[in-house]
């Protein structure tokens, strides 16, 4: 996670604006949003805000702390983990 945030803030602002910040806020969102149905279950999960490009860093790290601050399983380990490199490998960093 740390390594694909560090990428994210290295990249020039053509990649962020072609593709990276995007995935990287939809990845944020999934992270976030898993986080809330584990934690709250049977609430609906409040989408995480587009704060702009230059955060969508920041966003994933907050995202992914939340979900580790709950994940329950080895498992739901192992989908995070896949998310984030399927996420950094079409962000492209």
């Amino acid at each position: 996670m740390d390594h694909f945030a560090d990428r994210l803030r290295a990249a020039p602002q053509s990649r962020l604006q072609r593709s990276a910040a995007a995935e990287a806020l939809a990845l944020a969102r999934e992270l976030s949003r898993r986080a809330q149905l584990m934690e709250e279950p049977g609430s609906e999960p409040r989408e995480m805000p587009d704060a702009g490009m230059f955060a969508a860093a920041d966003q994933i790290l907050v995202a992914a702390h939340d979900l580790a601050v709950v994940v329950r399983s080895e498992e739901q380990v192992a989908e995070a983990v896949r998310l984030v490199e399927e996420a950094r490998q079409r962000a492209g960093v």
